[in-house]
C-alpha cells in the first residue's frame, strides 16, 4: 500500500487529474453542510472553501484550464436557468418595473461610482468610467437560492433577472466603447457592425431555435438525448452572443427564454437540468470564485485596502438605494425590495470580464520598462474583494428574503391547498403506447405545490388469460411509474381484477373518491366506433370531470390552446373548476389560450381566470354557431391543443351537435392533439340514459340466451312440420 502511495505525485498544487476531481467533489458535498452548522448559506460556503484550496489559500488546486471550463459552464448554466424558470408571463407583465430598476441599478453605481474613484482614488475619467461600470453589473449568484425556496415566480426576481440583462448588456458595450477608445479603434462603422451582428443573433436565437428544438422533441422522446439536446442549444447561443460581440451569459439566458415552454417544470427535463447543474456545474462555478480571492492583499499596503474599501461601499449602497428606490416607485413589499437588493448585490462575471480587460490594457511603460495599466492592480486586488463580500452580502439577504416570501406564499396559498387536497386524479392506462403521454399530461394537471394525489389503473379483465394481461399490466404501471418519478412526482399504482373493464374503472372511480380522470383515446376510434364501449359507459356513470386525451405530438411541443365551449356551461356545476384546470394547465405549459364561446360564457371565464390567473395570456372569442364546428380547422395550426367542453345528454350545455362530433374528429381533425373535457354535473338519478348503460357484457350474454332459444324454436317448428 506505502509502494502504490509512494508512486502517486501529492505535490502542491496537485495535478492529479483523478485526485482533483474527487476533492472537487467532496468540497461540494460537505462545505454545505459544514458551514450550514454555522447558519452560512451554502453559496458563501463554496465560495469560502475555493478561497481555502486555491492558490491563495492551502494552495491544493491550480486555477487551470479545467477548473475555468467547469467554472464558465457553471456561469453559463446560472444564466441559462434564469431564463428557463422565469415566469415568461409575469416578466411581460412586469417589463416596465424591469427596465425603471435596470436603468437605477446601472446609472447609479455608474454615477456615483465615476466620481468617487475620479476624486477619491485619483484615477483619470475613464478609468475611472470603466471601473464604475465594473461594479453597475451583478451577476446572479444568489438565484439558486431564490430557486430552492420555490420563489423565482415572485415579480421581485423577475425584476433582478431582468435587470440583470440590462446591466450586463450596457456595461459590456461600454466596455467595447472604453477599450476601442484606449486603443483608437472605435469608429461608425464598429457600432454598425456591433448592431447588425448583435440583430442577427437575436433572430437566429428568437425564431431560429424554436423551429430545432420543436422538431427535436417531436422525433426525440427520450430524456438523456434530450438533455444532451438542450445543453449543445445552451452553449450553441453563447457561442453565437460571442461571434456577435456580446457577453456569452447573454446567449445563455436567451437561450433559457427560448427553451422555457419547451420544458415543462414539472417534467422529467427540467428535474435533470435542475439536478446537473446543482449537484456539479453551479459548485464548480462557485469554487472557481473563491480561487480568484486574495486576502493578503489587505496587509500589502493601505492602497489595495483604500480602492477595495471605496468600490466595495460605493457598490453596495448604489445597489441598495437603487432596490429601495424601485420599490417605493412600484410600491412593493419590504422583503421584495430586499430580495431585490439581494439578487443585484453579488458581483462575479461581468465583474471579471470589465476588471481583467481593463487590467490588460497596457497604455505605457514606466522609466524602468514596466507596464503601466489602465486599471492597476490595486484595482484588481479590490475587486476580488469585492467579489467576496457583495456574494456575501448577497447571499444573506436573499436567503432571508427568500425564506419569508415562501412563507407568504404558503399562506396564500392555505385555501388553495384545502380545495385542492380534496382533488383525485386518476390516469387510465391502457396500453403501454401512449402511458408517457397520458402520465405527463396527468402530471400537467396538478399544480407543483400541491398535494393532489395521483393515481394510475390499470385494470386486468378476469378471464382464462389473466395472469398474462396482469404482467402486462404491471409493466405499464411500473413506466408510469418510473416517468412521473423522474419528474418527481408520485403516483399511486392500481391493478384491478375485473369481468367487466369499465366496471373497474368506474368502481375504482368512486372507492378511491376520484374527481377527474383521464382517459387516452382507444386505438380505433373512428367515426362509427369513437369513444369505444368503455369510456361510453364511463361517461354514462361518472359525473366527475373526464379528459378524453388524443395526442398526436409531445405536450410540450405544443403552443397554443383553442377552446370551444357550449353555451349554458357556466350553469354546470364543474364550471369553475374545469376552466381553472385548463388555466393552470396552459399557463404551466406556457402556453397562450383562446376560449371561445358565447358573449355570457365568456365574461364568467374571463372573470375566473382573471381572479386566479393575472398572468394567464388569454383571447376570448365569441363563437355560437356549432352547426359550422369545421369553422376551428381554419383556425387551428399543428401545434395547438384542441380542448371541445362537451356535456351528458339531457343537462343544460348539452347540444344536438355533440352527437356529430365523433363524425368530424374523426375526418377533419385527426392529425390535431385534442381533449374531449367533460365537465362535473349532477347525478339526477335512474333514466333512460342510465338504463342504456347497463353492462354491455350482461346484455351480450343475454343477447346469445335469446338466440339461442330462437334457434332451438325454428328447429322444432320444423320437425313439428315434418
Amino acid at each position: 500500500m506505502v509502494a502504490l502511495l509512494s508512486s502517486l505525485d501529492f505535490t502542491l498544487p496537485l495535478t492529479n487529474p483523478v485526485i482533483i476531481f474527487a476533492l472537487v467533489l467532496f468540497i461540494i458535498l460537505f462545505a454545505p453542510i459544514v458551514f450550514s452548522k454555522i447558519k452560512v448559506p451554502h453559496i458563501i460556503g463554496l465560495i469560502i472553501a475555493g478561497v481555502i484550496v486555491g492558490p491563495h489559500g492551502l494552495n491544493l488546486l491550480k486555477r487551470d484550464t479545467s477548473i475555468v471550463l467547469f467554472g464558465t459552464v457553471g456561469l453559463l448554466y446560472i444564466m441559462f436557468l434564469a431564463g428557463l424558470e422565469i415566469d415568461l408571463a409575469e416578466f411581460r407583465k412586469n417589463k416596465k418595473k424591469i427596465l425603471v430598476f435596470g436603468g437605477l441599478t446601472f446609472l447609479l453605481p455608474l454615477v456615483c461610482g465615476t466620481l468617487a474613484s475620479y476624486y477619491i482614488l485619483g484615477y483619470s475619467f475613464l478609468s475611472s468610467l470603466l471601473l464604475a461600470s465594473m461594479f453597475s453589473t451583478h451577476t446572479l449568484v444568489a438565484y439558486p437560492i431564490a430557486s430552492k425556496y420555490g420563489v423565482i415566480r415572485n415579480r421581485a426576481v423577475a425584476m433582478a433577472v431582468g435587470g440583470t440583462m440590462i446591466t450586463d448588456t450596457v456595461a459590456l458595450l461600454l466596455l467595447a466603447a472604453i477599450s476601442g477608445m484606449v486603443k483608437e479603434q472605435v469608429s461608425s462603422q464598429f457600432w454598425i457592425q456591433l448592431g447588425l451582428s448583435s440583430v442577427i443573433f437575436v433572430c437566429i436565437v428568437l425564431f431560429l431555435f424554436p423551429v430545432i428544438v420543436r422538431w427535436f422533441f417531436r422525433r426525440f422522446d427520450d430524456s438523456v438525448s434530450q438533455y444532451i439536446f438542450v445543453l449543445g442549444m445552451v452553449f450553441l447561443a453563447s457561442f453565437l452572443a460571442e461571434a456577435a460581440g456580446i457577453e456569452a451569459i447573454i446567449g445563455a439566458f436567451f437561450s433559457g427564454l427560448v427553451l422555457n415552454r419547451f420544458v415543462p417544470h414539472s417534467s422529467v427535463l427540467m428535474n435533470r437540468i435542475n439536478f446537473v447543474g446543482n449537484a456539479l456545474f453551479i459548485p464548480f462555478f462557485l469554487i472557481s470564485v473563491g480561487m480568484l480571492v486574495d486576502v493578503k492583499v489587505l496587509v500589502k499596503g493601505w492602497g489595495a485596502a483604500k480602492v477595495a474599501g471605496v468600490i466595495i461601499v460605493v457598490a453596495l449602497v448604489t445597489k441598495y438605494v437603487a432596490a429601495w428606490l424601485t420599490q417605493k416607485i412600484f410600491k412593493l413589499t419590504a422583503t421584495e425590495g430586499k430580495m431585490l437588493f439581494g439578487l443585484s448585490a453579488s458581483h462575479a462575471a461581468a465583474t471579471l470580464a470589465i476588471i481583467l480587460v481593463g487590467y490588460n490594457l497596457i497604455i505605457g511603460e514606466t522609466p524602468t520598462g514596466e507596464p503601466i495599466r489602465f486599471l492597476d492592480e490595486d484595482v484588481l486586488n479590490g475587486t476580488i474583494l469585492l467579489i467576496l463580500v457583495s456574494c456575501g452580502v448577497g447571499s444573506f439577504v436573499t436567503e432571508r428574503s427568500a425564506k419569508k416570501l415562501a412563507l407568504l406564499e404558503e399562506e396564500k396559498d392555505t385555501v388553495v391547498e384545502d380545495v385542492t387536497n380534496e382533488e383525485k386524479i386518476l390516469i387510465s392506462l391502457p396500453y403501454p403506447e401512449i402511458t408517457t403521454d397520458l402520465v405527463d399530461f396527468g402530471v400537467m394537471l396538478k399544480p407543483k405545490k400541491s398535494n393532489i394525489s395521483l393515481y394510475g389503473l390499470h385494470i386486468v379483465d378476469d378471464a382464462a388469460e389473466a395472469q398474462n394481461t396482469a404482467g402486462k399490466g404491471k409493466k405499464i404501471l411500473d413506466k408510469a411509474l418510473s416517468h412521473a418519478a423522474a419528474s418527481e412526482n408520485k403516483i399511486n399504482p392500481l391493478i384491478r381484477y375485473d369481468s367487466s373493464i369499465s366496471n373497474g374503472i368506474i368502481y375504482t372511480i368512486k372507492e378511491q373518491q376520484i374527481t377527474d380522470i383521464v382517459i387516452g383515446l382507444h386505438k380505433g376510434a373512428d367515426q362509427k366506433v369513437f369513444f369505444g364501449e368503455i369510456t361510453e359507459n364511463i361517461i354514462r356513470r361518472i359525473y366527475k370531470t373526464i379528459y378524453v386525451y388524443k395526442p398526436s405530438q409531445p405536450f410540450n411541443t405544443l403552443k397554443r390552446m383553442m377552446v370551444a365551449v357550449p353555451p349554458e356551461a357556466e350553469t354546470e356545476p364543474g364550471f369553475i373548476h374545469w376552466v381553472q384546470k385548463v388555466s393552470n394547465l396552459a399557463k404551466e405549459a406556457g402556453m397562450k389560450v383562446n376560449f371561445c364561446g358565447a358573449e355570457k360564457t365568456l365574461t364568467e371565464i374571463k372573470n375566473i381566470t382573471q381572479k386566479n390567473n393575472g398572468t394567464l395570456q388569454a383571447l376570448f372569442t365569441e363563437f355560437t354557431n356549432w352547426d359550422d364546428f369545421l369553422i376551428f380547422t381554419r383556425e387551428l395550426n399543428m401545434n395547438d391543443l384542441f380542448i371541445i367542453i362537451s356535456s351528458r345528454k339531457g343537462y343544460n350545455s348539452y347540444l344536438p351537435q355533440f352527437n356529430k362530433l365523433p363524425y368530424y374528429l374523426s375526418n377533419y381533425f385527426s392529425r390535431y392533439s385534442y381533449i374531449i373535457l367533460y365537465p362535473e354535473q349532477l347525478e339526477t338519478g335512474i333514466n333512460m340514459a342510465d338504463i342504456q348503460q347497463a353492462d354491455g357484457k350482461l346484455i351480450e350474454t343475454i343477447s346469445e340466451q335469446f338466440g339461442a332459444i330462437n334457434k332451438a324454436g325454428k328447429y322444432l317448428k320444423k320437425l313439428w312440420k315434418k
